[in-house]
């Protein structure tokens, strides 16, 4: 039954994939994850050590920048919500964000021209940093790895639901986004780094904790209502669905609601959201794979009562496809930039409520 009373998230060996010994437990592992917890940590998942760490030594030095550096890179210059944004900037669920990022994407071309869909603006290039040029070849790199991590990932998912391996690889967009996350320390002791939430900025989530493993802050939220620590496991990825999966599950697995608290030490993540196709719809996907999972084969469980109140644009069908849906996020999220790049639908989206 999907997200059960969970009190500690599954590690996900994936080099279990590697023979057919271990394959079919790594596949009967992976389907208890993601339809009954929808958290899970991978181990042993093929992104380079140097990789990872290059970008753990570089996030210090590039929030350390001086402010008339990040406000040259801002977000607010950018319409494809790629860029710099300051410590309580950002909202999640009507609530302060206590936290400053960097966004960056799959580098690809504004290519949007006046009567093509508002949310095709989202695909853009990125806004680097001119005083640190270092740090362009560590994010691309780290992109080009977790975009071949998570397409991995995803043909073991499909097996895991009796599938076709490459079931879910058309629903994947051309651009994945990132995000570099720093949260100060709170004088003040525990906050909200970010609030309460299920992610809708991508198909699934690849979080990097980039702190040492003391610092703490992750939580998911389980059927019961109960928040569960999700520990700091060196050499893992946190994973998590995102609204789009489990839209094109039919709820079978569930994107599980998660927050982030901040407290008394800076904290430092990295988030990787696989991109889901801007122009798919609610019909094809909830219709595609509808008959697969509505099956006896799998059972649909409930969610905490706080779960479901979470705002879920594309669960709910308000918008017809997901780059709307993503667009109309981004906007609420983000309002300044909405105003200035999205004017004529500013309104509908920020006071839809």
């Amino acid at each position: 039954m999907a997200t059960t009373n969970f009190t500690s998230v599954p590690i996900i060996d994936l080099s279990k994939a590697d023979t057919p010994a271990t394959r079919a437990e790594l596949l009967e592992d992976l389907r208890h994850a993601v339809t009954s917890i929808g958290f899970l940590y991978v181990s042993n998942h093929g992104v380079p050590t140097h990789v990872i760490q290059s970008l753990v030594v570089a996030l210090p030095k590039l929030f350390a920048l001086p402010e008339e550096e990040k406000t040259k890179v801002a977000l607010e210059n950018s319409p494809h919500f790629l860029g710099y944004s300051g410590t309580g900037s950002e909202t999640t669920a009507g609530q302060i964000d206590k936290r400053e990022q960097y966004e960056f994407a799959t580098e690809l071309q504004d290519d949007w021209r006046e009567g093509q869909p508002s949310a095709d603006r989202l695909k853009g290039p990125n806004q680097w940093p001119e005083t640190y040029p270092a740090l362009r070849p560590i994010v691309e790199t780290y992109i080009s790895s977790l975009t071949q991590l998570s397409t991995t990932f995803l043909h073991l998912v499909a097996e895991s639901l009796n599938l076709p391996s490459s079931t879910f690889i058309p629903f994947l967009s051309d651009q994945h986004r990132l995000k570099l996350v720093h949260y100060p320390a709170s004088e003040t002791g525990a906050g909200q780094g970010v609030g309460p939430h299920k992610d809708s900025s991508g198909w699934w989530t690849f979080l990097l904790q980039a702190s040492p493993p003391h610092i703490k802050g992750l939580q998911a939220l389980n059927k019961a209502g109960e928040w569960i620590d999700i520990p700091n496991i060196h050499g893992t990825f946190v994973v998590n669905i995102g609204q789009g999966f489990e839209v094109v599950t039919n709820g079978v697995c569930k994107a599980t609601t998660h927050r982030v608290l901040s407290g008394a030490d800076e904290r430092y993540s990295v988030p990787f959201f696989q991109g889901m196709r801007r122009d798919l719809t609610k019909e094809e996907a909830v219709g595609a794979l509808k008959e697969h999972f509505e099956s006896n084969e799998f059972a649909r469980g409930d969610e905490s009562v706080e779960g479901r109140e979470i705002d879920s644009a594309f669960l709910r069908g308000k918008y017809d496809t997901w780059g709307e849906t993503q667009l109309r996020t981004k906007i609420r999220s983000h309002k300044e930039v909405g105003k200035k790049f999205y004017a004529d639908v500013f309104d509908k989206y920020v006071n839809e409520d």
